[in-house]
């Protein structure tokens, strides 16, 4: 079995997989919205300062960023939701030096996040941290209002209902 066999083998399964997730993800968005819609509980109050809607880096976010930042090419903080994890959802970030046209952009002392139309809708309100601990670095959502529940590497989360 040649490398093109292989490919050919694996590529229906993979196309497969990545329509099951969109499908997954526009499903649970649309689900999210009737529910939030429908709910008769009354939302917490904005803070005068920031819509509901934002997302919000902490400082200690906005540290990491700049220091990773390189003066020749600018690059942003890059936050999507793909189906995974062991919650059911799972937070990706990335670097990135590019935009698409679906995309948010928020900007906070010069550092950009970017989040897709997509992913805004299971991240709306949250909070974005850089934690360092012993185990690991990383960026993460620390607050997440469209979220029920998650595991203790909150790297994966479940949507509220």
């Amino acid at each position: 079995m040649g490398p093109r066999s292989l490919i050919q083998r694996v590529t229906p399964y993979l196309v497969a997989r990545i329509k099951e997730n969109q499908r997954l993800l526009s499903s649970s968005a649309t689900a999210y919205q009737e529910a939030s819609s429908l709910s008769s509980s009354p939302s917490p109050s904005p803070s005068p300062s920031a819509p509901v809607d934002t997302i919000h880096m902490t400082d200690s976010c906005i540290r990491r960023m700049k220091e990773l930042q390189d003066p020749k090419e600018e690059k942003m903080l890059r936050l999507s939701v793909e189906t995974g994890g062991c919650s059911g959802f799972q937070y990706v970030f990335n670097l990135d030096g590019k935009t698409t046209p679906d995309d948010r952009i928020y900007e906070k002392e010069g550092v950009k996040l970017v989040v897709d139309n997509i992913s805004y809708d299971f991240v709306k309100g949250a909070t974005i941290d850089y934690v360092e601990e012993l185990i690991r670095s990383a960026f993460v959502v620390s607050t997440n209002p469209s979220a029920v529940g998650g595991c203790s590497c909150k790297s994966s989360f479940m949507v509220k209902q």
